[in-house]
């Protein structure tokens, strides 16, 4: 600086562009140290932080295609499960469906057979009744009958084996004459 203020106290013109000797050198040498400063000890450091997060970035992108191959395999092998379940769900309620139509057809089966036992056993229960009621007709009517022919012939029908053959007679003639008329 005191050597610009002497050059123009001198009179000199200066080239604008081009600085001052001194002011060369005194720049030429603060930018070697501020450059050497930079070269050993920054540019290392900033080389090694981006190397770190070039490797970080490439781990991080060959993770990611991992997790997605993995992602893509779990996926696989959960349609392949799904699949798997579907088909096993749709057997499970084919074999229901076939179960509970044999059960239904069994059921049917068994209900019939007991309508049938209920019947043939209110048959024989009828059959046994109207034979019961036809003996006690018979035996009422047959009393009922000695009794009123004993009054009309005026003696005693008492011989219980002559009163039954009596009124098995009297009882197969109403029956012959019945069957007749029908």
């Amino acid at each position: 600086m005191i050597a610009n203020i002497v050059q123009l106290a001198a009179g000199e013109e200066q080239n604008p562009l081009l600085p001052p000797g001194p002011e060369l050198l005194v720049g030429t040498i603060a930018f070697a140290i501020v450059f050497f400063f930079f070269a050993k000890k920054l540019l290392p450091n900033i080389n090694r932080v981006l190397e770190e997060r070039r490797e970080a970035i490439e781990g991080g992108m060959e993770k990611a295609d991992a997790a997605k191959i993995e992602a893509e395999s779990v996926l696989e092998q959960y349609k392949a499960q799904l699949a798997e379940a579907r088909h096993e769900a749709a057997r499970l309620r084919q074999e229901a469906t076939e179960q509970g139509t044999a059960i239904i057809a069994e059921m049917k089966a068994e209900g019939q057979r007991q309508r049938e036992e209920i019947i043939a056993a209110g048959h024989a229960q009828i059959a046994a009744d109207r034979k019961a009621a036809a003996a006690a007709l018979r035996q009422d009517v047959g009393k009922l009958a000695t009794d009123l022919a004993g009054k009309l012939v005026g003696e005693s029908l008492e011989d219980s084996a002559r009163q039954s053959r009596t009124i098995d007679r009297f009882l197969d003639e109403l029956e012959a004459k019945a069957e007749v008329a029908r």
